[in-house]
This record gives structure tokens, sequence and C-alpha cells, in this order.
């Protein structure tokens, strides 16, 4: 097998996590958000309460049903693409998905067709008790997938034997040392995500002149959420990279465009352009100790340069030095849109002020092109490792042409584009389409609310 092989099925694994990221976590933030606007409704009894569930239900069943199947096809590149790594790490990532399958995936499947359908066939409590468990379902999912994923990046609790891993610790396998923080960081970005999507609908819907209470309802959740989790998440993103300092240092010398180990204290490029042949980061702008501040929590820390590491194990820090600056740079803007929102709160302004709604619009999407950047950063972070320190990816992929990957690639381009292009164009219908259907119709504003609506005459909801 060639180079150019290993690297189209690189790009093809790629292409399709990249694909299937973003649905379950929308699902998995969403499914939670459904949780307590069920609960709120149950004690309330507000009808538009259960406006927004039955709303927000629709796009939950389509990202879910869309994540399902692009994670099928995932499963089937472990056989086609990369049997060499499931040859040798199948014995502990068979399990775990297969556990991911038994506990996570049956109980979402089960408890599904009660939550979307089950309104005026089960109790109250008994619909509410599907709702939870498919939330449920969704994040014990997440503890599966994230445990194998965690054990890809720092191994433990096995050995090797016959060309194979072993397991001889469960526990260690399960709970390795970077699962806490993945675990934490992956699933506050899953809510993240759902909470700007649902301040990016409600902005929207803003802008267009409703102040029903579903748009305000879900618009003011959204920013309550944001502004309890996007600190919170940097918080853990820190301690995350104190975990990786220390169990993957190449990863964070490549994110940092760090040549050279510096003594007594490391500067941070804030910006540059690392070239892997010259090694050196070109065009950089540094800022004196603060790379030990930020990565040792001390003010003269030494952290390890690529230089230090052999050429074949350094991952592209021309790459992942900008997706970690992408990430990082959104989380700050989401932080400063969270507090923004706070600020807009006072005097009741929130609901008014058009320059602050289109920004919440404009945001929506920043979670998901964050997850997907932060993603590309840990992942080609580990290169040239499968399984850190123990597989190298060019050992774990299978035996297949050039013209077998390209082509299987195009094929997966044209129909991911058709597919998932038609599934993201109709959840964007019904974000469009907003809250209020026949059956659960919205509630209209008030005489007084559509003469305070920016832009709005008094006598234009009567249309409505």
């Amino acid at each position: 097998m060639d180079a150019n092989a290993l690297d189209l099925s690189r790009l093809q694994f790629a292409f399709t996590v990249s694909f299937h990221i973003i649905f379950p976590a929308l699902s998995i933030g969403l499914a939670s958000f459904l949780a307590v606007l069920e609960a709120c409704y149950l004690k309330t009894g507000k009808p538009h309460y259960k406006s927004l569930c039955v709303y927000w239900a629709k796009i939950f069943a389509v990202g879910f049903g869309m994540g399902v199947v692009s994670g099928v096809v995932m499963a089937y590149q472990f056989g086609t693409n990369w049997s060499g790594f499931s040859r040798f790490a199948g014995p502990i990532t068979g399990p775990l998905l297969t556990y991911e399958v038994m506990t996570a995936f049956f109980l979402e499947a089960g408890f599904l067709g009660i939550m979307l359908f089950g309104w005026e066939k089960v109790g109250p409590k008994g619909h509410f008790a599907a709702t939870l468990l498919v939330a449920v379902g969704t994040l014990i999912s997440t503890f599966w997938i994230l445990a194998s994923n965690s054990w890809m990046q720092t191994p433990q609790g096995f050995i090797v034997e016959k060309g194979h891993v072993v397991p001889v610790d469960w526990l260690a396998v399960i709970f390795n040392p970077s699962f806490p923080y993945r675990l934490a960081h992956m699933t506050i970005a899953a809510f993240i995500v759902a909470a700007l999507i649902v301040a990016a609908t409600g902005g929207w819907h803003l802008l267009r002149g409703r102040r029903d209470p579903e748009v305000k309802t879900m618009y003011s959740m959204a920013l309550w959420l944001l502004l309890f989790l996007a600190p919170i998440q940097a918080f853990v993103g820190d301690q995350h990279g104190l975990n990786t300092r220390h169990y993957q240092p190449a990863k964070i010398a490549a994110i940092e465009g760090l040549w050279e180990t510096e003594k007594g204290g490391t500067s941070l490029n804030l910006i540059g352009f690392p070239d892997m042949q010259a090694e050196v980061t070109r065009y950089a702008i540094k800022v004196p100790h603060l790379g030990s501040l930020i990565l040792t929590h001390s003010w003269d820390g030494e952290i390890r340069g690529l230089k230090e590491f052999p050429k074949e194990d350094r991952p592209n820090s021309s790459l992942i030095f900008w997706t970690f600056r992408i990430m990082a740079g959104l989380g700050i803007l989401m932080i400063l849109t969270a507090i923004a929102g706070a600020l807009s709160r006072r005097g009741a302004k929130l609901f008014e002020f058009r320059a602050y709604q289109w920004l919440t619009v404009v945001m929506g999407p920043t979670g998901l092109i964050s997850l997907i950047a932060g993603w590309i950063t840990t992942e080609a972070g580990r290169q040239p490792w499968v399984v850190y320190g123990v597989l190298r990816t060019k050992d774990a992929v299978s035996p297949v042409t050039s013209q077998s990957a390209g082509v299987s690639l195009l094929i997966f381009i044209m129909v991911y584009f058709l597919v998932f292009g038609t599934g993201i164009y109709y959840i964007l219908k019904l974000i469009q389409a907003g809250p209020g259907t026949a059956e659960h119709p919205a509630s209209p504003p008030t005489h007084e609310e559509s003469a305070n609506a920016s832009g709005r005459r008094p006598l234009a909801a009567a249309t409505e």
C-alpha cells in the first residue's frame, strides 16, 4: 500500500466523522433541552412549554436519524479501510462500542417513538419518563464513545499478545487518564452547540417580529445555559490541556507551534505559520511567559519543543496550530456573547435589542465549527499514532489501493452532500418556520408587545 492510499483513507475517515459528529452533538444537547422543557410543562401546565417540546422534538428526530446513519458508515470503515486497527485493538474497542449499543442505543431507540408520537397515547408522566430516558441514553452513548476514543489517546489497562491488545483491567481501560476531561469537554460542547442553535432560532424569530412566549422562552433559556456553560467549558478545556501536556507532550508542542524548549519560561505564539520542513514558526507574534502561565500555571514552567521528538513522531503543527485557535477564539466569543446577553436583560431589553439578536443568529453555527475544529485538533494531534505510542496509523490501514480509496471517497462526498445536505436543509426549514403548529399553535403576542416590537406597527398583529 502506498502513501497516497494512506492519506486518502485518513481523509475519507476525517470527512465522514466530520459530518457525523454534528448530529450526535445536536441530539445530545436537544435531548436534555426537551427533558427540561417537558419538566417545566408538567410543573407549570403552561402550553408554550409543550409547544416547544413538539417543535424541537422534530429537529431532534431528524438529527438523531442522520447521526445513526452516518455512524453506521463509520463502523463499516473500520473493516474496509482500517482493518489493521480492528485486528490490533478490536478486543478493547469492540466491547466498548457493543456496550454503547446495548446500554444507550437500544434505550434511545426504544423510547424515541413514545417521545415523538405518544403525547395522546400515554399519560403525562409516562411521556416525560420516555423523554428523560432518551436524554439519559444520549449521555450514556457519549460515555462509551468517549471511553473508546480516550483509550486510543491515553491507552492503559492492556497487554499486547500475538499482535493484538488483550485487556487486563477494564476499569483502567475505561477510566483512562484523559477520559474524565474529554467526557466533560465533549458533553458540555454538545450542550453549547444546542444552546447556540436554539438561541439563533429565537433571535431569528424575534427579528421577524414574533414576541410570543415560545420564542421568548427558548431564547432566554438558551442564553442562560450559554452564560452558565461557556465559562465552565473554558475551565474544563484548561484542565484538559494540562492533562494533554502530561500524556501527549508532542501534541501540545504542535498546537503551540513551539520548536525549541525555552528555559526559564515559555512564550505563547498568538499567531504564526508553523513550517514543518524548516522547523520554525514564521511570522510568530509571541507573548513572553504566557505559554508557561497557561500550560503549566507557573511563570517559568517548561514546555518541551517539537525538536525534542523524532520527526516521524511529530503531529502536523501547520494544521492543529490553527484549528486549536479557531476553537479557542470561538469559545471566547461565546463567553462574550453570553455576558452581553446577561447585560441586555437589564431594563428588559433582551427581546428588543436587534443588534444583539443578529449577533445570536450569526453565532448559531459557531458551536458546530468549534466542535469540528476541536476534533481535528485532538485527532490530528494524536498522529502519527492511532493508539498513542502503541500502534502507528500506517500500520492500522487496510491494504487498499489509491484508486479504491479515492473512488470511495468521491462517492462518499457525493452521497453525503445529497443525503445529509437534504437533512440539514430540512432542519433549516424547520428552524425558519419556528415553533407553533396546527395542533399546538404558538401563543399570539399581546397588543402591547406588538406595539413595542422594533420596526412593527400595532395593527400588524391583526394579520397574525
